[in-house]
């Protein structure tokens, strides 16, 4: 099978889903920061009834917190990314690669069809799936793929 219809056939059930970290909307962005260092989480998913409704992630720890001298008091809900896009567990690779790369995002929730959440999928993850099954397309690639080489390299 080639590279396009893996993408297209294989899903999110695929990859390897990080556990998900879940915060209240009020618990204090210093609990939550406490929180993601001790999971080595790179993100928090907001919940309220089991369904997400914000997403926190390192950047918004450097982006909203640190930046603007907010108190680490405040509840994680004033800094989070309300309503964030999320991914199903059915979605293919080039569905989760696409709202990736439109969305700008680093990571995504994956919820199943009645909006529970179940993991977190991250662009780390999705490499690690391309690299698995096509290490010759991944390896073999220049730093620019659009360089082309004018001499042999090495000896």
């Amino acid at each position: 099978m080639d590279l396009q219809e893996t993408l297209r056939t294989d899903c999110v059930n695929d990859l390897a889903m990080s556990d998900p970290v879940c915060v209240g909307p009020n618990e204090s962005i210093a609990d939550v920061v406490a929180r993601m260092q001790a999971e080595q989480a790179g993100c928090v998913i907001i919940h309220a009834g089991g369904k997400p409704i914000g997403l926190f992630t390192e950047r918004d720890v450097l982006k909203r917190v640190l930046a603007t001298g907010l108190s680490q008091s405040a509840a994680i809900e004033s800094v989070m990314t309300p309503d964030p896009d999320t991914l199903f567990r059915t979605d293919s690779v080039a569905e989760v690669i696409s709202k990736m790369h439109t969305g700008g995002y680093r990571r995504m929730p994956v919820v199943d069809e009645s909006g529970g959440i179940l993991g977190v999928v991250s662009v780390k993850r999705v490499v690690q799936y391309l690299v698995e099954h096509f290490p010759e397309a991944v390896y073999n690639l220049p730093p620019d793929p659009a360089m082309n080489a004018t001499a042999r390299e090495g000896g």
